[in-house]
């Protein structure tokens, strides 16, 4: 029993860089976000969120520059597709041109991550795919999930001003993707915007948006989440004109037998989702327990009220959580007994086994929208933790807490969105060119990789390395950013720029290095038990 136990932890090799895609049943697998309101958190800071749990999206981030542009310039647009692959080739986009709009007069500078993120007026975004009805999907328009979230980011910058821009660009133009769901925030709130196509051969989009209450909490786990609307309540809400009417074409809404639930019109299959509503729960469980929901339940509120103010060092728990402690902990179906006779988890307890694992020994439905995943994934090529401030001129109020790879075997770094430039490593894209030592990712990548080949005894190093230094970060940030603000108080300006790139790069670079150094431990101390 423990030599096939053994073997089964061992089976697939143990080469960083090998993310083994979701279940190709349901492509919407790939993102979490969570969103907290300036009241419900901590530091009076609205926070949006983002985990790019995906297979093939690019792994560098850079800063785009803010720019004027001379009447009558044309902006070229792009999407993703999935690209041809040789056999053994790591999967990636590519991107191909769809048209051309109108550039704006000036555009602001922002964080060009595979889904921009952050600009420099404290407009920041999370995103979570849905997928939405096959009869959505639309073929016709300019504007796929990437490209809006950089239209936004250059044109806009508070949250009501984007969600109104998204709208009216998406109208003119057209969207060309699944159901999305964008969670954007700037300085005073946060919104949930959820877009679906009209349908093939049609312009335009349909969507929704809703505001998380200032003491609230909410989430986004690949599910629609926004249900009944008001949309005479303006404050809370905003929807594209055709929202009831292409539900009703479609015969998936009928006025004068049903209340309209935009998440049962347009993407019903994502509300019986186990991987969808367990991670919605898990996030609700853990910033508002007292709440006491049933992790089984197909209805969660759109948002809740946090049972205490939401720390940074919440939102990181939260990120790095594979539901360890509850009955949906992975690691429970490969215990084994002990010397003394108890039944205990094993250090090869893996609660980031890849697929072909979670299938083979048939855990919690194996892997899919109809089995388990957890918030943390060994999948995950990067993640945000996007802090808005009011309080903070926006050269310092805007914050990126920013990770790569799985998170609970990484640290979130913090870039403000000022900044004039990353580190080098982390403009590097290695991932779909192969591992290289010039690239951030692979740093985190292969310490990930190897921790999780023996997680009961390397996440206890790795997290040895990690906390201090996240804590570090976090503790150091009152006196950076009241230098910084100092700075901005005498109208030196670019020096204070200046002040914050150098301590953004200089922490990204430590990370880097203490990411490789931690691998080669590993790698050096473990190597008799592979």
């Amino acid at each position: 029993m423990t030599k096939y136990f053994l073997l089964l932890c061992l089976l697939p090799a143990a080469v960083a860089g090998q993310h083994a895609a979701p279940d190709s049943r349901y492509d919407a697998m790939e993102c979490t976000t969570v969103t907290v309101g300036k009241n419900a958190s901590a530091d009076g800071s609205v926070m949006t969120s983002h985990t790019d749990d995906s297979h093939r999206t690019r792994t560098d981030i850079s800063v785009v520059q803010a720019k004027d542009h001379p009447q009558g310039t044309m902006k070229t647009l792009y999407r993703r597709r999935a690209a041809a692959n040789r056999p053994g080739e790591m999967p990636k986009y590519e991107y191909v041109e769809t048209g051309q709009i109108p550039e704006v007069a000036h555009t602001f500078q922002y964080f060009n991550s595979a889904y921009p993120c952050m600009n420099e007026k404290q407009l920041a975004i999370g995103e979570s795919t849905f997928g939405g009805r096959p009869e959505c999907h639309a073929d016709t328009g300019l504007i796929d999930c990437s490209c809006l979230c950089m239209l936004i980011l250059e044109r806009c910058s508070t949250a009501r001003q984007a969600i109104r821009t998204a709208g009216e660009l998406l109208e003119k133009y057209g969207w060309n993707d699944a159901g999305e769901c964008l969670t954007i925030a700037d300085k005073h709130e946060v919104w949930h915007l959820e877009i679906v196509g009209p349908g093939k051969g049609r312009t335009g989009a349909v969507w929704v948006a809703q505001r998380v209450p200032d003491d609230h909490v909410s989430v986004n786990a690949n599910a629609a989440r926004i249900e009944e609307i008001d949309l005479k309540n303006k404050d809370f809400f905003m929807a594209s004109s055709n929202i009831f009417s292409v539900a009703e074409a479609g015969g998936w809404y009928d006025p004068k037998k049903e209340i309209f639930r935009f998440a049962y019109a347009y993407a019903p299959s994502t509300r019986t989702s186990i991987a969808c509503r367990r991670r919605e729960w898990r996030v609700f469980n853990l910033l508002a327990p007292s709440l006491k929901l049933n992790a089984d339940s197909e209805h969660f509120p759109f948002s809740a009220k946090p049972d205490a103010p939401v720390k940074k060092e919440d939102m990181v728990r939260v990120f790095k959580d594979y539901y360890e402690g509850t009955d949906f902990d992975m690691r429970k179906t490969l215990a084994v007994t002990d010397n003394d006779g108890k039944t205990v988890i094993s250090p090869l307890a893996n609660p980031f086994m890849k697929a072909d694992e979670l299938k083979l020994l048939r855990i919690n439905g194996g892997w899919g929208w109809r089995g388990e995943r957890t918030i943390a994934v060994h999948f995950t090529i990067y993640a945000t933790i996007l802090q808005c401030r009011d309080r903070l001129p926006d050269e310092i109020g805007g914050l990126c807490w920013y990770a790569l790879d799985n998170v609970a075997s990484s640290i979130y770094v913090p870039f403000y969105g000022s900044i004039r430039d990353f580190p080098k490593t982390y403009k590097t894209c290695g991932r779909q060119t192969g591992f290289s030592k010039e690239s951030a990712w692979w740093a985190f990548n292969r310490l990930g990789t190897l921790a999780a080949k023996r997680w009961g005894e390397m996440h206890l190093v790795v997290d040895s390395v990690w906390n201090p230094m996240q804590a570090g970060f976090f503790e150091k940030q009152d006196e950076i950013e009241s230098l910084a603000l100092l700075l901005l108080q005498q109208n030196k300006r670019a020096e204070a720029i200046d002040f914050l790139t150098g301590y953004s790069n200089d922490c990204g670079n430590t990370a880097v290095e203490t990411a490789w150094k931690t691998g080669d431990y590993l790698w050096t101390v473990f190597d008799g038990l592979w």
